[in-house]
């Protein structure tokens, strides 16, 4: 069943949840961000090292790459909902590393239940699956990125979702030809999706 507290209670039951193992090892539950009638929901994977210590969507490498694009286009993110399929941080501690860990189905499908409520509470026009996690967790089909990029499907919600790459998998690109074709990728999307919310062309 859908989570149905009340609209202000939501941030506080996202920061105790305890519904699958990651919250032990996280430093915390970081949370969504964003204007509450926002048209443009952003859906990222989870928070990295960064965010997991400083509380905060989508500020790590990833995030800034992100602000660099998006600045590229003329769009502010503060006038997007910036939130994370996954709340809590996975990893591995490598030395004094953590290194990011990809959340699998079951992670996943437990952390389902509060996208679903920031998505019932915000009801935004479009939402923007950033990468494979964030596709999963949408539309319940995480594969071939590359494909159905740039391409709108629909989510049990009933908003349209649209699906790009993540940042992160710009930044692990080691060729400067590939890397270069993935941010305009990216940019395109993130125009095209910029568009789609705030009604310039129709779903």
């Amino acid at each position: 069943s859908a989570w149905d507290g009340p609209k202000t209670a939501l941030p506080a039951a996202i920061s105790n949840c305890t519904r699958c193992p990651l919250h032990r090892t996280a430093t915390q539950a970081v949370l969504g961000v964003g204007p509450p009638d926002a048209n443009l929901m952003i859906v990222c994977e989870q928070p990295g090292d960064v965010e997991d210590l400083s509380g905060t969507a989508f500020v790590g490498p990833a995030g800034q790459l992100f602000n660099q694009v998006s600045q590229s286009i003329g769009f502010d993110r503060r006038h997007a909902y910036i939130t994370n399929a996954v709340k809590h941080f996975k990893f591995t501690a490598r030395g004094k590393h953590r290194i990011h860990q990809r959340p699998n189905t079951s992670e996943i499908d437990h952390c389902r239940w509060w996208l679903q409520a920031e998505v019932s509470q915000l009801k935004p026009r479009l939402i923007l699956a950033m990468g494979a996690t964030a596709a999963e967790a949408l539309t319940g089909n995480g594969g071939k990125i590359m494909s159905r990029r740039g391409v709108i499907e629909h989510s049990g919600s009933g908003i349209p979702v649209f699906i790009t790459l993540h940042p992160s998998y710009v930044l692990r690109l080691k060729d400067h030809k590939a890397k270069a074709e993935a941010m305009m990728v990216l940019k395109d999307d993130l125009q095209e999706a910029v568009r789609l919310a705030a009604g310039e062309t129709t779903l």
